[in-house]
């Protein structure tokens, strides 16, 4: 039983943290909250501008919230993107409905919103659509948030809004991406299990999630545990990159999303939203100040999910 709780939360923190959305399509065979405004604990030099997935707590020290950050970047002056806006705005795929009734209003208000998706060139999600999603990922994420009493994000985001565009590899560029190293998502996820597993029986996160499975306020405590989880982000990304420090499922999709966001700003978009899942922030953020001469502003962060109820 604890082997098997283990992996079963590795892979709901592969998809809930590590972002992956997947499309309708078969997947290849080779593979109202309370909206924080920007307060003491987000203006704390580096650490926290270094940070896009927290558990806030109340003054008592309870964990009240699990949160995602919205982190404001604007291109320095005279370089080639001088004056124009690039928000990374951070996700986590089931959440309460009010946090995407307040996402929607807020990507309502760019110029683009690049979003994520390992899908064809191009490819938009109709509510239909998620009638047909058949990956074992997709099939875990809908159980988990009946199992927390959350929403799932494919659900309660208009992917047809006219500002929207496909930013993400398609299944055939994620499949060559990862035989291209010699490795597989199956590879992967083992390295990151084993990491997980290991960091589980230091610290003794194991029982803590036993017993939130089998407490008579279940999603409430689940949530607790889990949020605590997927913000250690040390943790959840243990063992993804391979031997050469490369991986595809945050790398190789920020590059091919990042093509795209050049792409935009070379029209001349004043604000564009890179609507990802919050552990591909880091990474975004590097990208930008390196390669597109962008400087931070601010960071804002939405309550995901209410630690405080079922």
């Amino acid at each position: 039983m604890k082997r098997h709780t283990t992996g079963y939360l590795f892979f709901v923190l592969l998809g809930e943290f590590l972002f992956v959305n997947v499309a309708c399509a078969q997947p290849p065979a080779a593979v109202a909250p309370e909206v924080a405004k920007t307060d003491k604990k987000s203006q704390t030099p580096e650490k926290t501008e270094r940070s896009y997935l927290r558990v806030d707590e109340t003054e008592e020290g309870k964990s009240r919230a699990l949160q995602t950050a919205i982190v404001q970047y604007v291109g320095k002056p005279g370089s080639p993107f001088a004056g124009q806006e690039v928000d990374l705005v951070g996700v986590v795929h089931i959440g309460q409905a009010e946090y995407y009734q307040e996402l929607k209003k807020r990507l309502a208000t760019y110029d683009t919103v690049l979003y994520e998706l390992v899908a064809p060139d191009g490819t938009r999600i109709r509510p239909e659509d998620l009638e047909k999603r058949r990956s074992i990922l997709a099939s875990m994420q809908s159980g988990m948030k009946d199992m927390l009493n959350l929403e799932y994000q494919l659900e309660k985001i208009d992917y047809m809004a006219t500002n929207f565009r496909h930013a993400d590899m398609s299944p055939e560029e994620f499949a060559k991406d990862f035989n291209r190293r010699g490795d597989s998502i199956w590879k992967m996820g083992a390295r990151m299990m084993g990491a997980g597993m290991a960091t589980n029986a230091a610290n003794g996160g194991e029982a803590g999630l036993l017993l939130a499975l089998f407490s008579d306020d279940r999603a409430r405590r689940m949530k607790q545990v889990m949020a605590r989880q997927m913000v250690d982000i040390d943790t959840v990304t243990a063992g993804m990159s391979d031997e050469n420090g490369e991986d595809t499922l945050i790398q190789g999709r920020n590059a091919k999303a990042f093509g795209i966001l050049r792409d935009e700003l070379e029209q001349g978009k004043k604000r564009v939203a890179v609507f990802y899942g919050a552990g591909h922030l880091l990474d975004m953020a590097k990208r930008l100040e390196k390669n597109f001469e962008m400087t931070y502003v601010k960071t804002e962060w939405l309550d995901g999910w209410d630690l405080t109820r079922n």
